[in-house]
């Protein structure tokens, strides 16, 4: 009679390694040979260098599995890797989720004032992307923002939306706040 939990165990993956085709492929097929499932994750090319962050979902005899094949999977594929064995996301009641897009000419401190802006009125950023490139027209250096937040049930929306515009004019920023569709 096993004493292992039958219930699905969760680890986050991370890996950073120089950028070539057939990565995912390699770490998918390793994350599926192990018996494990990928639920969420996020990959990019930053610089010449690839980046992801996986969470992967399984028995407990599978994340061990996979858990300790990664020392010999980083070596075979050049790549750094952490993980950290997790729980599965419970999504937080009574919160709104809200879309932010921000462009802007590119500065130093704009990902910190956002945060900022959001942290000071206990707002969680759940999922945050920039980029910077240039503007076509003009050839000057822009930034954009996707940020989702999760409004607490409290929040009066139109204090915030109105607080939230005065901070990007402020900071010359073009912004958005509008609720999350679908």
């Amino acid at each position: 009679m096993s004493t292992q939990p039958t219930q699905q165990q969760y680890l986050v993956i991370s890996a950073l390694g120089q950028d070539r085709p057939g990565i995912v492929n390699d770490l998918a097929l390793h994350v599926t040979d192990a018996g494990c499932n990928i639920v969420d994750s996020r990959m990019t090319v930053l610089g010449g260098e690839f980046a992801i962050m996986m969470m992967v979902e399984g028995a407990w005899s599978a994340v061990a599995k996979l858990e300790n094949q990664l020392p010999g999977l980083q070596k075979k594929l050049g790549l750094t890797i952490i993980s950290k064995r997790t729980e599965e996301h419970e999504p937080k009641t009574g919160g709104r989720p809200y879309m932010v897009e921000v462009i802007a000419m590119d500065h130093p401190g704009i990902v910190y004032q956002l945060a900022n802006f959001f942290s000071s009125r206990n707002i969680n950023i759940q999922d945050l992307y920039t980029d910077s490139y240039r503007a076509a027209h003009s050839g000057a250096q822009m930034f954009s923002a996707n940020i989702t937040v999760n409004l607490p049930a409290t929040t009066q929306v139109a204090r915030l939306r109105e607080e939230f515009l005065d901070f990007c004019d402020a900071l010359n920023l073009d912004a958005v706040l509008e609720p999350v569709k679908g």
